[in-house]
């Protein structure tokens, strides 16, 4: 019995295996290769390199293409950032949200437009917190912040104010490019610091940012700026499409309160302005509390959804 038994399972177990092969070698199409190419057409997306046959630049000054370790750089980033599929269409639709303020800010404080692509790569457009403690769409450490007439305090963090943190940047990049006296090596200032650009380009006896040897971040860092602008520019190009609907509309439609004592609660005081607490952070993400101590009587202006 047990015998017999034996001699059946070895015969179904090679039955199924005269099975299973038949039926993978009569697909040919399946699992096959013709010059080392999978034939599977049911992949939705087409995988390029980027063009760099056209000039780039970054707030009027033009990158270097005929140096290959630039182009190789700027070709890492456009890839990196092209691929980076939720990411890049999350900036695009932001993008309609905050550039409008930051370009007229920008404009105002004769900032090249570029550097509206700077708030992109330090914070993808949103208040993020770093590791290290830098705050807001412009990613301001505290002393920097303060240094630049941001308040920060328990109840307020005016880095997470878009007009203010906006003109703060500008005063910090106007003072860099004081300084440095090209815009690019201001934007890597931006991300490094001043005092460590300066002492590099001494030390290496630089001449531009491209000549510069630097730590992967900083080194990276123009390079992100100007793929980014390629992108948000012309996203089409890129294969990112967007109808109207699907853009992020700006945050325009308020009318100012002005507010020079003590708030006790911000429920309360949203409620009497025929709003909600979550709009009224939406629209004031700088009051960190639910509350607004005004000691000194200081004025601020709150933004009320209409």
């Amino acid at each position: 019995m047990n015998k017999a038994l034996q001699y059946y399972t070895l015969a179904l177990a090679a039955f199924l295996t005269v099975a299973i092969f038949a039926s993978y070698s009569g697909q040919p199409g399946e699992g096959a290769a013709t010059n080392n190419r999978p034939e599977n057409n049911n992949i939705p997306q087409v995988i390029k390199a980027v063009d760099l046959s056209k000039p780039f630049e970054f707030a009027g000054e033009r990158l270097p293409m005929d140096n290959f370790d630039v182009a190789e750089r700027l070709d890492r980033e456009l890839l990196v950032n092209t691929y980076w599929h939720s990411t890049t269409i999350l900036n695009i639709k932001n993008a309609y949200k905050y550039f409008p303020t930051i370009e007229r800010i920008l404009k105002e404080n004769d900032i090249p437009e570029d550097f509206k692509y700077l708030a992109v790569a330090e914070s993808s457009l949103r208040n993020e917190v770093s590791p290290a403690g830098a705050r807001g769409i412009w990613q301001f450490m505290n002393g920097t912040a303060e240094q630049y007439g941001l308040e920060t305090n328990r109840e307020v963090d005016e880095r997470y104010h878009l007009e203010k943190s906006t003109e703060a940047a500008c005063k910090l990049l106007k003072d860099y490019h004081r300084r440095l006296d090209s815009w690019i090596l201001t934007a890597a200032a931006y991300n490094a610091g001043l005092s460590r650009i300066s002492r590099e380009m001494e030390e290496q006896r630089a001449e531009t940012y491209f000549d510069l040897n630097l730590g992967s971040e900083t080194s990276r860092y123009v390079f992100r700026l100007v793929a980014i602008k390629e992108i948000l520019s012309r996203p089409q190009d890129f294969g990112f499409y967007l109808d109207n609907s699907e853009r992020y509309p700006p945050l325009d439609d308020f009318r100012i309160v002005e507010v020079n004592s003590t708030i006790e609660n911000l429920g309360d005081f949203a409620r009497e302005q025929g709003t909600t607490y979550r709009m009224l952070k939406v629209y004031n993400p700088w009051l960190m509390d639910s509350k607004l101590p005004n000691r000194s009587g200081k004025v601020y202006e709150v933004k009320v959804p209409k």
